[in-house]
């Protein structure tokens, strides 16, 4: 299988998305790893398999519309597999394969259905002291940005997923790339005060588009450095509202056209009317009960180059 991906939103021809079936019971407070499912699970609002199963049997519909080739990982008893990016990720032809949370380790089993049709040098383990999950990590063509969290009291956030020490092991793996690294704000247990993943508070769009919120930045200068690049008339600002449902976290099939959640009103309208991008809408609001939304749900392995 050859693998391309340099960036969100070339036109997709190969993706892994994740797994609905056998997720096992809602998980005690004690085994929740982000704020969203924290919350969930405490309001008593944690989706059924049934839910999650028809929301992602949409999403794969819009993928199988638009020619795009789906790969599922096996399905394992009682395991969470919705959320595909966290195990792995591709910059340009090479996968990282994720040091995921402990709890999370034995969904990598899953993919070697996947991983077996790809070449064994193209594949890549990162040293156990190097943190890193595909949510934090944004292709824009030569430049990567990467979602860290380096404050002394990472070890004490759940919700800090990676580390200064995979994002300089990255930089060795691709030398030719420009790693920008992007300080989240973090918490364990309430989904309005903290970011997961980079792309739960910054998505590029279309060719030069992006999605941003803003207090998702530790410091200023991160947000600057966006605006910065992009320009402030290409930028989409959401609220912290907006954010807690999880707007940046949408899906591109190509630079044209946008899967995105169906609730999400403001952000669409402005997709279509401002930017002209095409948008599908799909029903995702269950899943983003377990802290992770479209892009989440999906591992890119290839791309066009358009």
């Amino acid at each position: 299988m050859n693998l391309n991906v340099r960036n969100e939103t070339s036109t997709l021809k190969a993706v892994v998305l994740g797994q609905p079936g056998s997720i096992g019971k809602m998980p005690t407070i004690d085994k929740t790893y982000d704020a969203k499912s924290y919350e969930s699970v405490i309001k008593g609002v944690y989706p059924t398999e049934e839910a999650i199963y028809k929301e992602m049997s949409a999403f794969e519909k819009v993928l199988l519309k638009h020619d795009v080739q789906v790969f599922r990982p096996w399905t394992l008893e009682n395991c969470n597999q919705v959320y595909a990016r966290d195990v792995g990720f591709v910059i340009d032809d090479k996968i990282i394969n994720s040091n995921i949370i402990p709890d999370r380790e034995d969904e990598k089993e899953a993919y070697e259905v996947i991983y077996d049709q790809i070449q064994y040098n193209k594949i890549f383990n990162l040293p156990e002291r190097a943190h890193v999950e595909g949510g934090d990590v944004v292709l824009y063509n030569d430049v990567v940005f990467v979602g860290l969290y380096t404050a002394d009291d990472y070890p004490q956030f759940k919700t800090a997923r990676t580390n200064a020490y995979a994002f300089h092991f990255l930089k060795e793996i691709f030398p030719n790339k420009t790693f920008i690294p992007l300080e989240l704000v973090k918490h364990d247990t309430d989904p309005r005060q903290g970011i997961l993943h980079l792309d739960c508070t910054f998505m590029p769009v279309g060719r030069d588009k992006a999605i941003i919120y803003k207090d998702g930045f530790r410091f200023e200068k991160d947000y600057q450095l966006l605006v910065d690049m992009f320009g402030k008339q290409n930028i989409f600002e959401i609220t912290k509202e907006e954010m807690y449902h999880m707007n940046s976290n949408v899906f591109s099939l190509s630079p044209t056209t946008v899967v995105s959640e169906q609730n999400f009103v403001r952000l669409n309208q402005h997709l279509e009317q401002e930017w002209s991008l095409t948008v599908e809408r799909v029903p995702y609001h269950e899943i983003s009960k377990m802290g992770g939304l479209l892009r989440c749900s999906t591992f890119p392995l290839l791309r066009a180059n358009d």
